[in-house]
């Protein structure tokens, strides 16, 4: 059944953009309201009059003292509570993670760039997968921060450089550590503005990075790739 009531969607930095993740809940019949964090908008006080919560990523951490993410811990307890859908994109996991009773913390060497993970083939993870269930999935990543799932959470995907990439909680809220939204043009600005923390990992030689030359490889294919997965994901979460 989809909700009449809007989904709101978070955007905390130019970066850290929807991407591909407003088209497809569009395309899945939903109305959408962005909120740029960014730009000064407030976060409401209430979830009262949304069907969903989606947030997305930055490059702050979720334990960073700034107004706008204490407002967002309480507004997903709220909805938590009212039962109302939240899901999270990297930081926006993170967020999510730490507000319903998880944790956060450093990653022993940032995960940059094309990234595998391996989608659980448990029955929950089936349901939220489908055919994907039990495969190795391509994922574009760019964190230094890794979640600890609130007690009670279902693994849905793990990873070899950051176990934790992906878990549904109570069945409604859905938690991703990568950025299955990501479009050609944001993985472009993403290095743009970001390239030299990739080259500083190349030269530490991190397996958890992808090469510079390489990343920008192919983008169109493999982001499509990316966003069959996260319509799936959006499918199952709006059910």
């Amino acid at each position: 059944m989809r909700t009449r009531r809007p989904i709101a969607v978070f955007q905390h930095t130019e970066v850290g953009a929807p991407g591909a993740a407003v088209p497809i809940l569009e395309s899945l019949g939903c109305q959408v309201e962005l909120i740029r964090i960014m730009d000064g908008d407030a976060v409401p006080p209430d979830a009262s009059r949304f069907g969903g919560l989606v947030f997305m990523g930055g490059n702050m951490s979720a334990g960073d003292p700034l107004p706008w993410i204490a407002a967002e811990l309480a507004l997903i307890r709220d909805a938590d509570r009212r039962r109302i859908p939240v899901a999270g994109h990297c930081l926006g996991s993170q967020i999510i993670a730490v507000a319903l009773g998880g944790a956060v913390r450093t990653l022993e060497r940032p995960e940059i760039g094309w990234c595998e993970i391996t989608a659980d083939a448990s029955p929950t993870a089936s349901e939220w997968w489908g055919e994907h269930a039990g495969q190795v999935l391509p994922t574009f990543q760019w964190h230094a921060d890794t979640f600890q799932p609130p007690a009670g959470a279902v693994s849905l995907a793990t990873g070899v450089h950051c176990r934790n990439q992906a878990f549904v909680l109570q069945g409604i809220h859905l938690l991703i550590q990568s950025h299955l939204e990501m479009t050609p043009a944001l993985v472009q600005l993403a290095v743009e503005r970001n390239g030299h923390q990739m080259l500083r990992q190349n030269a530490l030689a991190n397996p958890a990075t992808s090469d510079y030359l390489e990343v920008l490889r192919d983008l169109p294919r493999r982001t499509q790739q990316m966003h069959g997965l996260l319509q799936r994901l959006y499918s199952r979460w709006l059910a």
